[in-house]
């Protein structure tokens, strides 16, 4: 099934008005290029790439395994944490003048940016990339969206009957659910700082003042929830990465998904190489495979991860996004707001 047109159009939106806060074009965006012998006996020779990314832990190994398949001699080191973690350690590094990542990715939209008004990334423009629509990839060639999901409600269906679930943001402060949700954290996970910030638009903060009151567990990736649904620790979670839930659901745990009434947060992913990459043949050479079709397809098969690339096919049953209704960050306001955030959510839920 391939996307739809307005399915484009609505995961457009937010890295949309995130490309128009890249301010002038730096320069003109370098031309696509093919994966040639050259840079893969390049690649080789280097013999490593590291990759930074808030995907989830055994989807990004997955990714990995499959790139040193096809392209032997290429180790990848996957570096897999919280997208504000790894925003936080580039970060640090840079201060250091330590240069340890090659490609770095993020659920948080406003990284992306703020790497490349840093100057951090290196415009590289893999061939596939050439086929996204122009609102899905930086116009200077810095990076591009490589994945879209969803913040989700869930419920394990052991424990909860479909026809009892929570239908919405509201229906979880009822006081049934008290000592019964999990929640992530937007001070570790770009998933949840979006999420977050998008509910706090919609909704208020006074929701997460009310939701806190529900003993809440807390935990800190958005990968986290749907596990706990699925152990049963938890018979509803607020907030939690789709693909995750999606996947398990997929291999038999009783977990389904939940498009709240009031609108579900739409998180769009994004991946760059680093200006200063050690391995920067390595780096190309994995960016081009992330954003080729079997990248792309792998990560919709076996990580439940919207793509853009138009020869994708999603597995049939999955709910489309024409079909949701979605909560939608403006990539300015959540980056200037993000400690603001966290701030204000730790108030009700701790740090």
């Amino acid at each position: 099934m391939r996307p739809t047109a307005m399915t484009t159009r609505i995961i457009s939106g937010a890295l949309a008005a995130l490309l128009l806060l890249t301010g002038p074009a730096l320069a003109e965006a370098p031309a696509p290029v093919p994966v040639a012998p050259e840079l893969v006996a390049a690649a080789q020779k280097e013999g490593k790439v590291v990759f930074y990314t808030s995907i989830e832990l055994r989807l990004a190994e997955r990714l990995g395994k499959d790139f040193e398949a096809r392209y032997p001699r290429v180790a990848v080191q996957v570096e897999r944490s919280g997208a504000e973690r790894i925003f936080q350690r580039v970060s640090q590094e840079e201060e250091s003048n330590v240069h340890a990542a090659d490609v770095v990715e993020s659920s948080d939209i406003g990284h992306a940016l703020a790497w490349k008004r840093s100057g951090l990334l290196a415009p590289f423009v893999p061939a596939d990339v050439a086929r996204w629509p122009a609102d899905e990839r930086d116009s200077d060639g810095c990076f591009a969206a490589d994945r879209a999901t969803l913040s989700v409600i869930g419920y394990n269906t052991r424990l909860v009957k479909p026809e009892e679930a929570p239908k919405s943001f509201g229906d979880l402060l009822d006081p049934r659910w008290s000592g019964k949700i999990v929640k992530a954290h937007p001070g570790y996970s770009g998933t949840i700082m979006t999420a977050t910030f998008e509910q706090s638009r919609a909704l208020g903060w006074s929701y997460f003042e009310r939701l806190a009151r529900q003993k809440v567990m807390q935990v800190q990736s958005a990968t986290e929830p749907p596990r706990k649904l699925a152990l049963g620790e938890r018979s509803v979670m607020a907030d939690g990465s789709e693909y995750v839930l999606l996947e398990l659901q997929a291999r038999g745990s009783p977990v389904a998904p939940i498009y709240p009434s009031e609108g579900t947060p739409l998180v769009v992913g994004s991946a760059a190489v680093m200006k200063a990459a050690p391995h920067p043949s390595a780096a190309r050479l994995f960016i081009s495979y992330l954003f080729s079709r079997d990248g792309q397809q792998l990560m919709s098969d076996a990580g439940a991860l919207r793509s853009f690339h138009p020869e994708v096919k999603e597995p049939e049953g999955r709910v489309k996004l024409s079909a949701i209704k979605l909560l939608k960050a403006g990539p300015a306001e959540q980056e200037r707001d993000t400690e603001e955030v966290k701030r204000k959510y730790a108030e009700y839920f701790g740090t």
